[in-house]
């Protein structure tokens, strides 16, 4: 387990907005950051990132939490998992904490968790025969030079190499201890009847590395170097737990800053053509693995950028895939550009023939509007044929029609209209043609897709219990205090006692303090360990705030806490339109003692329905108990006709206000 030196160490090292800025662009905003949501499709930016606080909010899922707990999010790390990943990026040493742990947590390492493992073993062994074995200098090495490919953009990729003998992967695992079984489930060996030794799925071939957005090794394609063999000259490893060729770009981990910071991803077809414009010096570019583009993929770019440069093949093949990608771009909000290569060329031999800049101003100035780009290709062959003119042209609005902003779509139509000189209207007319064919084809195959599910048993919830208001109110309270002690726990508030004697005390000390003088019971479990937290604090002379529990390996405790803490969102920011109203935290000497008033009269009202309940056990068998109830339920009655009072009169000056 990693000690809590460590994780102090990772805490206060880390920055949220670097974590997660690669996988969101995102903008400042005053004394924050702001971008799209990655875990819901938006237009707004509502994801929130706050340097200061060292924490993000996307208010579009209600999700929140520090630079570890996005990095569970969006990876599916588990919480040792991101803390690793967070050290490796920040060159922080692990110290492991050697204390006896449970069973269970000893059990940790799941089947994901050695799906992980044994493919960063294949990687690394893939390459050490690469660059060590004579086999693999000889055949694989000698293949990527050939390509001219230098040293360090082979490391840089990770690239590797098979070798001949039919089971070399599987027995260097399986003395290594990992199991058939995991073997089997990767991907990188096969089984079968007659072999038990095993098979390795990749022989005899050069490596490429497919990793996740950060980094992790997800599974392997692979090229076959013979051409008398009658295979397939492109492998990949099959879906596994971990590995889904949909969600997944070549070439992103190593190019997401590049595409980031120019603000355009360049989409090509193949590994080499990612690592060839790489070597050239142009880094902003991913491949779709030679699979069709996916929305999922789209998805992952548009976490970097919104804007596309499509650099396919010039044959027949690279315009079809060009067309498809084309209009699964625009609906999902990309701005598109497309580039084919001469006849005879594509990404990875024209980045080899010609030097950085000269591809580079290629790109930018051959690349084409979608518009453009279509027009080019459709009307090629048309000649005078009017028919084929308006299939061509019906064919480009067809692709207007995916895009999801009225306003682009309206000067796209308009540039189709200048273009072939004809009406707005009819284009207009057309488009609505287009978009309701779409939505009809759509409407079809979601019919299609639910008659193939499996029917479900139709389950009817049962009527739930109301929540009571008054206990809702308390915990209500009781969790406002918590933020405040989370939020201003260090916060030094001047008080004056009913003698006129000045005095000072923390927030931390006052709430405390309030929770103690009437023995509360607290309503959220939660909220009761991270007081017991606070108490333990000061017994150590230590104000522990929020940020104290971010480096808790108490998970639940941890994003209770982030989740408490204040963060706001642009979009709450009533001052753009003129409105100043308070914020949380402008007056927080007041809010504490509002609150602390206000818990106190809620918290009397419950125990005085808690214990009229309690009336109805002792009613018949114990009169002495039931009388000593009466005078109990008197007793809080007039405490809550006082504290009334004092709200009343709060309210009227304008000291307090009930919320």
């Amino acid at each position: 387990m990693i000690s809590k030196q460590t994780i102090d160490k990772i805490f206060s090292t880390i920055r949220v907005e670097e974590i997660v800025g690669e996988y969101v662009q995102l903008k400042r905003a005053g004394s924050n950051y702001k971008g799209l949501s990655p875990f819901h499709d938006e237009k707004t930016p509502s994801f929130v990132v706050s340097a200061s606080k060292q924490i993000w909010k996307d208010f579009s899922t209600g999700k929140g939490g520090t630079a570890i707990s996005f990095l569970m999010e969006i990876e599916n790390f588990t919480y040792p998992e991101a803390l690793r990943h967070a050290a490796k990026k920040y060159g922080i040493e692990i110290e492991e904490d050697q204390r006896e742990y449970s069973e269970e947590a000893k059990q940790a390492h799941t089947e994901r968790d050695m799906l992980y493992k044994i493919h960063e073993v294949a990687n690394n062994y893939f390459q050490e025969i690469l660059w060590d074995s004579e086999e693999g200098k000889s055949i694989g090495l000698s293949y990527f030079k050939e390509r001219e490919l230098k040293d360090d953009i082979i490391k840089k990729f990770q690239l590797g190499y098979s070798p001949e003998q039919k089971n070399a992967f599987t027995a260097y695992a399986l003395e290594k201890g990992y199991t058939k079984e995991i073997l089997e489930k990767s991907g990188l060996s096969i089984f079968p009847e007659n072999t038990p030794s095993g098979v390795d799925r990749f022989r005899e071939r050069v490596i490429f590395p497919i990793h996740s957005f950060s980094g992790r090794v997800l599974g392997f394609g692979a090229r076959i170097l013979k051409n008398n063999i009658k295979t397939a000259k492109y492998l990949n490893s099959p879906e596994t737990e971990i590995y889904h060729k949909s969600n997944v770009l070549y070439g992103l981990n190593q190019s997401k800053q590049a595409i980031s910071r120019k603000n355009v991803c360049l989409l090509v077809e193949g590994y080499m053509d990612v690592i060839s414009l790489h070597m050239s010096g142009i880094e902003n570019v991913v491949a779709s693995s030679g699979t069709s583009l996916t929305t999922e993929q789209i998805k992952l770019i548009k976490r970097l950028t919104e804007n596309v440069t499509i650099l396919f093949d010039g044959d027949n093949a690279g315009i079809k895939a060009s067309f498809r990608s084309i209009d699964m771009l625009l609906t999902e909000g990309m701005n598109i550009r497309v580039l084919l290569f001469p006849d005879g060329d594509d990404p990875d031999s024209f980045a080899r023939k010609h030097p950085q800049e000269y591809v580079e101003k290629f790109i930018e100035n051959q690349a084409l509007d979608f518009i453009d780009f279509k027009a080019e290709i459709l009307l090629k062959e048309v000649g005078n044929d009017p028919i084929k003119k308006a299939e061509a042209i019906r064919d480009i609005v067809k692709s207007v029609s995916f895009v999801q902003n009225a306003l682009k779509r309206e000067v796209y139509l308009k540039e189709v209209s200048n273009k072939f000189g004809l009406s707005e209207q009819s284009l207009f007319n057309e488009l609505d043609v287009q978009k309701q064919i779409t939505q009809n084809q759509t409407q079809k195959a979601q019919i299609k897709a639910e008659a193939q599910q499996p029917a479900k048993l139709q389950i009817v919830d049962e009527p739930r219990d109301q929540v009571d208001p008054i206990v809702f109110n308390v915990t209500k309270l009781e969790n406002d205090l918590i933020n405040h002690m989370l939020n201003y726990g260090d916060v030094v508030l001047q008080r004056t006692t009913p003698d006129e004697q000045k005095y000072e005390i923390t927030v931390i000390e006052e709430i405390l303090h309030h929770f103690e003088e009437d023995d509360y019971e607290f309503q959220v479990e939660l909220n009761k360990r991270i007081v017991d937290y606070i108490k333990e604090g000061i017994e150590k002379e230590e104000l522990r705030k929020g940020n104290f529990f971010f480096g808790l390996m108490d998970e639940e405790l941890s994003k209770a806490a982030v989740n408490s803490m204040n963060i706001y969102s642009e979009l709450n920011d009533w001052s753009t339109r003129n409105i100043f109203s308070p914020n949380y935290g402008d007056k927080i000497p007041e809010q504490v003692a509002g609150d602390i008033l206000i818990h106190k009269f809620r918290y009397v009202n419950f125990l005085i329905l808690k214990t009229k309940k309690e009336l109805a056990d002792y009613a018949d068998s114990d009169e002495s108990k039931y009388f000593e109830l009466i005078k109990k339920i008197q007793m809080l009655t007039l405490v809550s006709v006082e504290l009334s009072k004092v709200l009343n009169y709060s309210a009227i000056t304008g000291i307090y206000s009930d919320r």
